[in-house]
């Protein structure tokens, strides 16, 4: 363990090995991905899928690795227990951080298949990552305000074929598509502007995981809700990467599908706000889970100063 070096050389040898470690495998994805575009036979797209997988898991592998090493983050999971890698999820996360997806993928690694996020269609310009997700196969989407679908009604319906196409990609091999339902990262200021009736979290937005839910009913089987709670306050990616994020908190919840939502046709005008119900009273339970594990750690940080 080298958690001992002082944050800034933290961060510069971190963020060194990160960048070789992504460079390193996004050479394989791209041949790999040129291959899979190249040989359109579903063994093939089978084949290649897996491989690919493999390579990115092997990626974030290797930054777990790095994590544990240079850093001194404890990062305390609950209820990986019902997770199997050869299942399709839909995972539905608060979002506070850009931390939350190094977290999400170094808890969930070996667990479940390979998380696949929806993304801003900006993000394809990210340095060597953009490249790499658009090679993984990770859904661009881009959304368009109402007021932009009035002047341009034959737009509407875009982002649901944009989303079918791409979760056609993931019939092939078992996938977690990942999904942040709150669409941006949680702030006060933010949480103020909405005016959000929830303590801890910003309105859910259902458009996203209607879309997947429509367009993956027959390969998805199970929702994997993840509750993530930082203890000493929301970090910067800065501050994990340097080694300044001392506690994590990961609660997992597993449920079928079937059994939550098999009555819902996202066609259907009365579906859709009963799926909506849905998702609202999804969210105030989440709220209250985040509630309840702050509670736990002000009770152990207290008792801890007393003894």
């Amino acid at each position: 363990m080298l958690n001992f070096l002082p944050a800034k050389l933290t961060l510069f040898i971190c963020f060194f090995i990160y960048t070789l470690n992504t460079v390193f495998w996004l050479i394989p994805i791209l041949v790999f991905s040129l291959c899979k575009a190249l040989i359109p036979l579903d063994f093939s797209q089978k084949t290649f899928s897996y491989l690919l997988n493999l390579m990115a898991s092997n990626w974030v592998a290797t930054n777990s690795v790095v994590q544990k090493i240079f850093t001194k983050t404890d990062i305390v999971i609950t209820g990986l227990e019902k997770l199997q890698l050869k299942d399709w999820y839909l995972v539905i996360a608060n979002h506070q951080s850009w931390v939350d997806i190094v977290v999400l993928q170094r808890a969930l690694h070996g667990n479940i298949p390979f998380l696949k996020f929806f993304l801003k269609r900006e993000l394809i310009y990210v340095p060597l990552l953009g490249l790499a997700w658009w090679a993984l196969d990770f859904p661009f989407m881009k959304r368009y305000s109402q007021a932009f679908l009035k002047k341009n009604p034959h737009l509407r319906g875009k982002d649901l074929e944009t989303t079918r196409i791409a979760c056609a990609k993931f019939k092939y091999t078992p996938v977690s598509v990942m999904n942040f339902i709150e669409g941006t990262r949680f702030t006060q200021a933010k949480h103020d502007k909405q005016q959000s009736p929830f303590q801890h979290l910003l309105k859910p937005k259902t458009g996203g995981i209607s879309f997947v839910l429509d367009a993956m009913g027959e390969n998805l089987s199970k929702i994997v809700d993840v509750t993530i709670f930082y203890p000493d306050g929301i970090p910067s990616f800065g501050d994990f990467v340097s080694g300044k994020v001392d506690r994590v908190h990961i609660d997992i919840k597993t449920f079928d599908i079937a059994s939550e939502l098999s009555h819902i046709n996202f066609s259907d005008r009365g579906d859709k706000v009963a799926f909506q119900k849905w998702v609202t009273q999804f969210w105030h339970n989440k709220d209250a889970r985040l509630e309840e594990i702050k509670q736990q750690y002000i009770v152990q940080d207290q008792v801890n100063k007393t003894s």
